[in-house]
């Protein structure tokens, strides 16, 4: 039986790993070996109670100064390349990087004549040159790469070895989701996740919030309360949060299934000038509970929508086509059902087994 050990770099609530343990989980109870490495922290944590798993955990944080970063980074990259020498008398072990980022287990596992195997979450090339060149070292490293979507794989020279496996969600995650389109209607509320990045539009999700008063806006950001506080303050937002009633920003959640079973609809303004999503994850989930979306016009996740059917496709840069679309979902409820029992029916695509049963034979 083959002996899996899995990379990743940095443990927390956002979408990478949060596949990364849907992915595990089910590889887990096949009864495979695993050997997790990953910092702590984060959703990953929650994988206990298996027998088959052994955990290796590091400190790792991000810093506001990016050279503390990068040294922190490239600590992480040492001490993981120097680790993975305990497999190299290990026969049938198999390295599985998630991400781009950890590149030291991937190049030691190549020196050991390990099978590597890369989940590329990330659109490398509508980023910085730092991750044009993980990518570049990515296509000559792995011996397979998964994609997520169609999208994200035509950017990679490389076209051998690369297949294309979306992302799905877990049972324990859609078991409890309670989708009524009825319900969802009458709450009038707008709901976003994203992070801080300046290209997640956390500026025009608050300024449609201050045009648009009669609806309420949740926004969940995947970062603490005073990061958020700071930035703002520092983009002279923080007085609008204090004024505008209809508007509730959170900090980074543990738990998101109580924000989906609350809201109308999710909306995701990442600015495709700045960066562009490979896979809608937080579409995947708003849309399996009957909820309908408003996406970018670029990405993986745009392929996911299809306009006037499950939701639409709007460039954030055009705030007043979106608000005009707000307010024709959340005013007129036949139009709201059909994309609601549309959204429903477009994600049963996404099965967490089909998905699992892709990875191992991969990994196999």
């Amino acid at each position: 039986m083959k002996h899996i050990v899995c990379f990743h770099l940095f443990n927390d609530y956002s979408g990478s790993p949060k596949v990364l343990k849907m992915v595990l989980q089910g590889i887990l109870d096949k009864g495979y070996e695993v050997d997790l490495i990953t910092s702590k922290g984060g959703v990953l944590d929650e994988l206990t109670g298996h027998t088959n798993l052994k955990r290796i955990s590091y400190s790792y944080r991000f810093s506001a100064n990016p050279v503390i970063t990068m040294l922190r980074y490239l600590g992480v990259q040492l001490y993981t390349f120097l680790i993975t020498f305990r497999y190299l008398f290990q026969k049938q072990t198999v390295f599985y990087i998630n991400t781009l980022l950890p590149v030291g287990p991937a190049l030691a596992g190549r020196i050991m004549g390990k099978k590597v195997i890369y989940h590329y979450h990330e659109n490398a090339f509508a980023k910085g040159l730092s991750y044009k060149i993980l990518a570049a070292v990515m296509q000559k490293l792995a011996h397979k790469i998964i994609c997520v979507s169609q999208y994200q794989r035509s950017f990679l020279g490389r076209k051998s070895g690369v297949c294309v496996i979306p992302n799905a969600l877990p049972k324990e995650f859609t078991s409890r989701l309670h989708p009524d389109t009825e319900a969802a209607f009458k709450r009038q509320t707008v709901l976003m996740l994203s992070s801080l990045k300046e290209y997640k539009g956390t500026r025009e999700f608050i300024e449609l919030a201050n045009r648009l008063p009669q609806y309420k806006f949740i926004l969940v950001i995947n970062d603490t309360d005073k990061n958020i506080d700071k930035y703002l303050t520092n983009n002279n937002l923080y007085s609008i949060k204090e004024k505008k009633r209809n508007l509730i920003i959170y900090s980074r959640q543990s738990d998101v299934i109580p924000f989906y079973n609350s809201a109308s609809l999710v909306i995701n303004l990442t600015n495709p000038l700045l960066a562009v999503e490979t896979f809608g994850l937080t579409t995947l989930e708003a849309m399996t509970n009957g909820l309908p979306v408003i996406v970018p016009t670029q990405g993986g996740i745009a392929e996911m929508v299809t306009n006037g059917e499950n939701g639409y496709k709007i460039d954030v840069q055009d705030l007043n086509k979106i608000i005009e679309c707000l307010h024709l979902l959340l005013s007129n409820q036949k139009l709201y059902n059909k994309l609601s029992n549309n959204t429903l029916f477009y994600s049963r695509n996404f099965n967490i087994d089909t998905m699992t049963r892709s990875i191992l034979s991969l990994l196999n």
